[in-house]
Order: C-alpha cells, then sequence, then structure tokens
C-alpha cells in the first residue's frame, strides 16, 4: 500500500516543523508529505519544503476543508493520511495502522489521541454523533484506561490524525467546504456511515495532540465557528427529523459557551448559520431518513454507554435526561 500524509496548515510554522520531524522518523515511511498552505504569513511553506515536502500555496486562508480536499486532489498514493498540524505521531503509528488495515470493508483508520500537555489524559479515539447536532470525541480529557485500549470498528474518524482510503472521496464528494473548518470531518463522517463505509479504532497507534493550537479551544472565533457548523449538519441531514432533540441540545450547548463567556460567539455563530442554511435547505437531503436514523440510533446508544462507563459530562448527563422527558 501506498500512503500520502496531508497537512492542512495556517501559520504556526514550529508546530509544523516538530510533525515533519516526526513524519521522518516512521517506520513505516510516507510516500508522499503534502503540506497544503492556508496563506501563512510567518514561513511556514519554507519550513515544509527544507523538510521534503510537497507546499501547495493557496492564497488565503480557505480554511480546513478546503485545504484538505486540495491535498487530496494532488495526492497519488492509495490512502491519505489527514493530519493536524499540532499532532506528533510515534515512530509506528503509520505501521500499526497499516498493519490493520487488510480487510477490502475497512475504509479509514485513527489511532488513540493523547494529550501533547499531559500522557496520561485521551484527547480523542473516535468520534459519534447525536441528534441535536453535536459530535463528542470519545474520551476526551478522561484518564486513559481499558476502556480506550480495545480495538474496534467506528462510524466516524476525527481527522485530527487520521487515514482514508483515498478512493472515498472520489466515491463520496470531499469535505463540505462550506463548514470551512470544525464539525467538517463529523459530516463526512455522517456520509460515510450512511453509506455503509466503516473505519476501525486501532488504539496501539499513538499520536499526541496539542488541542486548538491556532486558536484556542474556547476561542471566540472557535466557538462561532462550531455553533455554525452545527447548523449546516442539521440543515443538511436531519431536516426529516423531529426537532426536539435538536433544539435541546443546542440550548445546553449554549449553555456550556456561556458558562465559558463566550454567549454572544454562540448566537452569532447561529445566526451565520441560519443564513447559509437557506441554500442547503433547497437542496435535496442527500440520504434516507431510514439510513440517517440507524445511524443516529446506534451513536446515541453509544456514547450513553462510554458515559456510564466512564462518567457523565455535564452536557451528555442533561441531554439524555431531557430526551427521557
Amino acid at each position: 500500500m501506498t500512503v500520502a500524509a496531508v497537512i492542512p496548515h495556517w501559520n504556526r510554522r514550529d508546530l509544523l516543523a516538530a510533525l515533519l520531524e516526526s513524519l521522518q522518523k516512521q517506520i513505516c515511511p510516507f510516500d508522499e508529505v503534502i503540506v497544503a498552505d492556508n496563506g501563512s504569513t510567518d514561513g511556514s511553506p519554507e519550513v515544509a519544503e527544507r523538510a521534503g515536502a510537497r507546499v501547495l500555496r493557496l492564497d488565503r486562508n480557505l480554511g480546513f476543508a478546503a485545504a484538505v480536499n486540495r491535498g487530496i486532489e494532488v495526492a497519488t498514493s492509495e490512502w491519505v493520511a489527514v493530519l493536524n498540524n499540532d499532532v506528533i505521531l510515534e515512530p509506528d503509528w503509520l505501521s500499526r495502522i497499516a498493519a490493520s488495515l487488510g480487510g477490502e470493508d475497512v475504509w479509514f483508520a485513527t489511532g488513540k489521541i493523547l494529550s501533547a500537555a499531559d500522557h496520561k489524559l485521551i484527547d480523542g479515539t473516535f468520534d459519534e454523533i447525536a441528534r441535536s447536532a453535536c459530535a463528542w470525541r470519545c474520551g476526551a480529557g478522561r484518564p486513559d484506561g481499558p476502556v480506550w485500549n480495545v480495538s474496534r470498528r467506528i462510524r466516524i474518524a476525527p481527522m485530527t490524525a487520521a487515514i482514508f482510503r483515498r478512493r472515498l472521496f472520489s466515491d463520496l464528494g470531499g469535505l463540505d467546504e462550506s463548514f470551512e473548518s470544525y464539525l467538517e470531518d463529523v459530516e463526512f463522517g455522517v456520509r460515510c456511515a450512511i453509506a455503509g463505509r466503516e473505519g476501525i479504532y486501532v488504539p496501539s497507534a499513538v499520536a499526541y495532540h496539542r488541542g486548538s493550537a491556532t486558536l484556542g479551544r474556547w476561542n471566540k472565533d472557535t466557538v462561532r465557528a462550531l455553533a455554525r457548523n452545527q447548523i449546516l449538519l442539521a440543515a443538511k441531514h436531519f431536516r426529516e427529523l423531529s426537532a426536539w432533540p435538536l433544539v435541546a441540545g443546542q440550548l445546553l450547548w449554549g449553555a456550556v459557551a456561556l458558562r465559558h463567556g463566550r454567549g454572544w460567539s454562540f448566537f452569532r455563530g447561529k445566526l451565520e448559520g441560519l443564513r447559509r442554511a437557506r441554500a442547503i435547505r433547497s437542496k435535496p437531503i442527500p440520504a434516507s431518513r431510514e439510513g440517517l436514523q440507524k445511524l443516529l440510533d446506534a451513536s446515541e446508544k453509544e456514547i450513553l454507554t462510554l458515559q456510564r462507563q466512564t462518567g457523565f459530562d455535564g452536557y451528555w448527563r442533561a441531554y439524555f435526561w431531557l430526551l427521557r422527558q
């Protein structure tokens, strides 16, 4: 098999340099390294070229989704690894992932992602999605432990550090560029799941993630983009579903944003999302209601199971309580 690394990037050349160094240390080397640079002004393209990467110099910041799409378009390898610029891979990351990709029915894979600041904490594993249009990066913020050390089939792989068959993007279409950044990988995962394209979680393949290193986890622009893209996700896929879980879940997420001092960013994001959703609602729903409902039922069941096993977050405790009312 051949594998290309596609790295969407914008400034923070220090992060990029560290990631590229970790790629050079891989036991199983990448066949291509492609940096899709969103108009960096700090010398990042030159850093990437000196490290031997192919650089796509985009003239401005087009967002994560567009940069990933441009990188995949020029890749020639059978598989494509999408990597955030603020991750570091263990030297055996690719070799362990590759060893798990034997089946024709495995379309993507991701490993265990630990916090770069504290290697005992999970940053992410795989994603699940609720009818609230809120996703959970399973395990985020929890101590590493047995629950997260079991290989398993998954529905959605976070594009923090994950590998995909390149054919998947031609079959289902690339990332939705209207999302720009945030939740574009979840939206793509929804399409994969509905189409019956499953992946695998490989906990022995370890990466370390700084997490929101460019803007910050509760940066106002991050919250605005997330709030906007929750609306876009719902407008694209959830139109024929009951509105109650969506309304309840969004109000709860707004309360979380308000608690972090980002209520105005949440409100701005919702307004922006509603404006953009008009164009989305004029298009056909991309999948059957039955297929989507099957996905959401299974995904919510998994969220509830893992929350019970590892301790409830306040958001999910309140969300599942409201669903029972």
